[in-house]
């Protein structure tokens, strides 16, 4: 409908009531239109102010492949690099990525096809590789035969698998060579590039493992931490994740102890590595931001599902039976890594953390998610954070430090991500004292409350 505002002499030399009658037409579009602006009005855009941030590498892109395990973790490393003083150095992903494509191929063929094969990983893949085989730069080994071209890992991966189930039946029929293991080597080198034996870094010859000590890089200090109902508090398990193919254990904690570590860690100003679910409508990397509306997708109109992300709406209250329930239900699964690299300010909610994505520089962010707290409590499967860098009393129950835990009773509620005042994300994290099972509370003897401040981190 066209809405055409009639002139002043119009409006001058016509009775108002006899004005009206004349042009309804008139008159609708005009409250049709104070109506949407009164709406508008009500809605304001997600207002952000960095509350602390950690020092990263510029952003890459995976491009066509499922390695945002090894980009991810690379980064969380490089990040590591500049906390420490080393520098700024752009790690080799496809370095670890040859390395752990070779060590699935032997578990594949080894657990005769009942294991997982993909191109999917955990943060502890890439630790554990570099603990093995070292690392090299970007230019010593980029992992690719043609630069120009992006990387693409859909043939590699298909062909390894069929290069495997061909072995897989060799075995079946008693008649698998002795020197298989060489023959995947020599797929991979054909596919990646053969690996270095030394490279030269700012006139320096390095092999990957002494690059590795150079530079200070100790993959044993680093903790995989995780929360779920199905397994003890304060107990390491094994993650039932299709892309665990290794195995690897994590320190199960409540949630909002999770969270504690969490944001000690980023106060701290150390990064932190993040294994979670983007396969939700909350999700939105080309808007750069990630969020639990509450009312669902399902519910909203076409205006509030195209007002979503642009403007400020309430989230969801995350409690940890709620996590669970969609992780049981496939609904919260393991499907992206990526880096968290500092703390926000939001005007309206409060809490939010920058996250440093791997699918190259796009929306106003470039490259970065601002994420929400409850985002951050729902769709978390893992963290991967330095020792150093948790609470005192973590370290104690995890057994890294010694000490003694006090059985107390009651709890300091969490927000469970639900909008709070802003500027709360200035103040120290509150302390939030572990549950048991069995309705106990523990806190550590001597704990200290206070987050240190920048000036003490250094």
């Amino acid at each position: 409908m066209l809405c055409f505002a009639p002139s002043l002499f119009t409006l001058l030399n016509l009775p108002l009531r006899d004005y009206f009658l004349k042009n309804m037409r008139f008159t609708f579009c005009f409250f049709l239109l104070l109506s949407l602006g009164l709406q508008a009005q009500n809605q304001e855009a997600y207002q952000f102010k960095t509350v602390k941030s950690t020092e990263s590498t510029p952003v890459k892109s995976q491009d066509q492949t499922g390695t945002c395990w090894a980009f991810s973790t690379a980064s969380f490393l490089e990040g590591e690099l500049l906390r420490t003083g080393k520098g700024t150095f752009d790690l080799s992903e496809m370095f670890i990525v040859r390395h752990i494509y070779r060590q699935k191929c032997e578990n594949y063929v080894r657990r005769q096809g009942k294991a997982q094969f993909g191109e999917g990983g955990l943060a502890h893949d890439l630790l554990n590789a570099v603990a093995q085989y070292g690392i090299t730069t970007e230019t010593a080994y980029p992992g690719r035969k043609d630069l120009k071209k992006p990387h693409n890992h859909a043939a590699i991966e298909a062909g390894l698998k069929k290069f495997c189930d061909g072995l897989l039946e060799q075995a079946t029929q008693n008649r698998l060579s002795s020197r298989w293991t060489e023959q995947v080597d020599s797929l991979l080198d054909e596919s990646f590039g053969k690996v270095p034996v030394t490279f030269e870094v700012n006139g320096t010859r390095f092999s990957p493992v002494s690059f590795r000590d150079f530079l200070g890089i100790h993959p044993e200090n680093y903790v995989h931490l995780t929360s779920f109902m199905h397994h003890p508090y304060y107990q390491s398990f094994i993650l039932e994740i299709p892309d665990n193919w290794a195995n690897g254990s994590f320190f199960n904690l409540p949630l909002d102890e999770l969270m504690r570590c969490l944001n000690f860690s980023l106060h701290k100003g150390y990064g932190v590595e993040w294994d979670a679910d983007v396969s939700n409508r909350g999700f939105s990397a080309q808007n750069g931001l990630a969020i639990v509306p509450e009312k669902d997708w399902k519910d909203k109109n076409n205006t509030a599902q195209a007002a979503t992300f642009k403007y400020w709406e309430a989230e969801k209250y995350i409690t940890p039976q709620y996590r669970q329930e969609q992780f049981d239900r496939l609904i919260v699964q393991d499907d992206h890594l990526m880096h968290i690299t500092g703390l926000l300010d939001e005007t309206h909610s409060g809490l939010f953390y920058t996250v440093k994505n791997s699918w190259g520089e796009i929306s106003d962010f470039k490259g970065y998610v601002n994420t929400s707290e409850a985002y951050m409590r729902l769709n978390t499967i893992s963290f991967t954070i330095h020792k150093d860098a948790l609470p005192p009393d973590i370290l104690k129950r995890m057994g890294i430090e010694a000490g003694e835990v006090n059985v107390e009773q009651g709890a300091v509620p969490s927000s469970g991500g639900r909008k709070k005042p802003a500027g709360k994300a200035t103040e120290e994290p509150a302390f939030q004292p572990a549950r048991t099972t069995n309705g106990r509370t523990l806190t550590p003897i001597g704990e200290k409350r206070k987050l240190p401040t920048d000036k003490g981190d250094q």
